[in-house]
This record gives C-alpha cells, structure tokens and sequence, in this order.
C-alpha cells in the first residue's frame, strides 16, 4: 500500500482546518497552500473532493474559506483516506488456487487492522499546538 500525495496533502489542509476550528476564522486556499506547502491548483482539486465526502463546508465570497464540517476529534484518518482515494486496501478479486483463500483471509485481515488503526487517528491528533514564546536569558 502506497499512500497518496493527495491524501497527504489532505491531512495537512485538514490539521490546519482543524487548528483554526473554533476561531470563527475561514481557512483561505493561499493560506493553505502556503502554510502546509501545497500547490494551489492540486488543492483546489482536494479541497472540492473533500467537500463532496462531507468533510469540510465552504462559503463563497470575499469572506469566504473552508472549514471543518464537524468537530476534528470526530474526523478520522480513515474518513480522509477513503474520501480521496477509495477503500484502504482493494482486493484483487482473483482468489483461486490452493492458496488463495488463505491468502484472501490474510489481506482481509491486515484490511481490517489497517481500518481500525485509520479509525484511531482523528484531525485532533494532527495539529501542531502552538507553543507559547520562550525567553532565554
């Protein structure tokens, strides 16, 4: 299983989405893209997916953004990964042979970990808290 740049870029728009989340602030797309370093035009394209998946809302307008469309502790990374690229880990549909119902058994198993350990995630967990400043003497 290889994981997405999509989905990637995904998280890190969402854990900002997440840190302003309660600020009353609408994430801008420039501040998205500039803040986690993603190409504006790709994450136009993940944002809109994101948005079709119910996971953030948008407002049109000069005072418009994104937002989370739920509280981040009830998003998880499981919820990121299949609204932009599909189930987890597709089977191949080709269980013939001696082993291949062991086989099909063993990758429905490793699916079902890797589903619960994706569950476990949420945004919450994601964002970088800020720290407050240090003095040195």
């Amino acid at each position: 299983m290889k994981i997405s740049v999509k989905v990637d870029y995904a998280c890190r728009v969402l854990a900002e989405m997440a840190r302003l989340q309660g600020s009353g602030e609408l994430a801008q797309i420039d501040h998205l893209a500039k803040t986690e370093a993603v190409p504006a035009n790709f994450l136009a394209q993940i944002l809109s997916e994101l948005r079709n998946a119910g996971l953030i809302i948008s407002k049109r307008g000069i005072q418009g953004g994104y937002a989370l469309a739920r509280p981040a502790d009830q998003i998880s990374l499981y919820d990121v990964m299949v609204a932009i690229d599909g189930d987890l880990l597709e089977l191949s549909g080709n269980h013939k042979g001696r082993s291949g119902p062991r086989v099909k058994e063993i990758w429905l198993t490793l699916r079902e970990t890797l589903h619960t350990q994706a569950r476990a995630h949420t945004l919450d967990t994601f964002v970088i808290k800020e720290t407050a400043d240090m003095y040195h003497i």
